[in-house]
């Protein structure tokens, strides 16, 4: 609740003194009769009469009380908000073969890549993000939604098991999983309107070995529909501990071997669409990668704000005036005083 004239507050001053004056002059009021002794009066009964006789006093203050809140004016509030939100589309391409289960990223780069996910979809709310997987060929995880908790149920049963269960063939089609994510970007096309920005983030920790569409063929279809690709090489170059075989009990097999990823690819798809390439080699760098593409992304947000407000002095107006009309009727009849 809001006050136009707070300044009227200062009138509770007068209170305090109101109060002195009252008791001095009803101490000055009350008759007075000598007696030798006042031992009988103690056993006289009180009476509900003698038990209220300050109510007229504390019907008259709080009068007083609410109108100088009536005096303030109070007004109370209606706020009514209007909010345009131009969200983008974004499609998250990741890639689940084998070697994205190399333990260079904690737990690993798979889980890595999931967890700051995760991240970057709670904190944009208003675009529509869908989810594209590859190894040797390429799927829609999940299609464009702004139901994002459908997305990121999705997201958790992510795994690189898909190739061991042979699902999916072996290998890695970047070039499958980009043109994938394209067509789905393509689907969501609205005729008549704007259509809002659309966006590829591809992760990948290795190169193109098998696919019908090569890697730059995919970014040449992505430029053409006005898809913007970010690039993201994940792991640690040089010599990494990563599973090169399955053993018969179902656990995979790693070995030291030689990074397979191709940055310079990554870096070709990303200039041709207008996007930009990173290379995270740990989790903290994930995050920051995620960080300055929420950065570059952002929808444009407007919002209108429409603010009223409403005079409520009568009501106090009105209990003060019940008060005073209420202290005068006790005071004329059952709290009447006999002179």
């Amino acid at each position: 609740m809001h006050f136009a004239h707070p300044a009227y507050f200062l009138l509770l001053l007068l209170i305090l003194p109101m109060m002195c004056w009252h008791f001095l002059q009803k101490r000055k009021r009350e008759p007075a009769l000598r007696v030798a002794t006042t031992e009988m009066s103690g056993k006289i009964p009180a009476t509900a009469r003698t038990a209220l006789v300050h109510v007229p006093f504390v019907l008259r203050m709080l009068a007083v009380l609410l109108m100088v809140v009536a005096l303030a004016r109070p007004q109370t509030s209606h706020s009514l908000t209007e909010s345009e939100t131009e969200g983008i589309n974004i499609m998250i391409t990741m890639d689940v073969s084998v070697s994205m289960l190399t333990p260079d990223l904690q737990p690993n780069r798979i889980e890595a890549a999931k967890q700051v996910a995760f991240e970057f979809i709670s904190g944009r709310p208003n675009d529509n993000i869908g989810l594209t997987l590859f190894g040797g060929e390429a799927f829609t995880g999940c299609p464009l939604t702004t139901h994002h908790a459908s997305l990121l149920s999705m997201f958790r049963s992510v795994n690189c098991d898909l190739q061991q269960q042979g699902i999916i063939s072996d290998g890695t089609a970047i070039g499958m999983g980009l043109t994938n994510a394209v067509a789905r970007l393509a689907e969501s096309d609205t005729v008549g309107q704007q259509q809002p920005a659309r966006v590829v983030i591809l992760l990948t920790d290795g190169a193109n070995n098998t696919g019908e569409i090569s890697p730059l063929t995919a970014a040449e279809i992505a430029k053409k529909n006005g898809v913007r690709v970010y690039t993201i090489a994940v792991g640690k170059s040089g010599k990494v501990r990563q599973p090169v075989a399955i053993l018969p009990n179902g656990e995979y097999y790693y070995q030291t071997v030689e990074s397979d990823m191709d940055p310079e690819t990554l870096k070709k798809i990303a200039e041709t669409t207008g996007g930009l390439f990173y290379h995270a080699d740990s989790k903290k760098k994930l995050q920051e990668i995620y960080q300055d593409i929420d950065r570059l992304e952002k929808a444009k947000l407007k919002t209108r704000n429409y603010h009223k407000r409403y005079e409520a002095f009568s009501l106090f107006a009105w209990a003060a005036l019940a008060c005073l009309l209420l202290e005068f009727l006790l005071r004329k009849t059952w709290l009447r005083r006999i002179p």
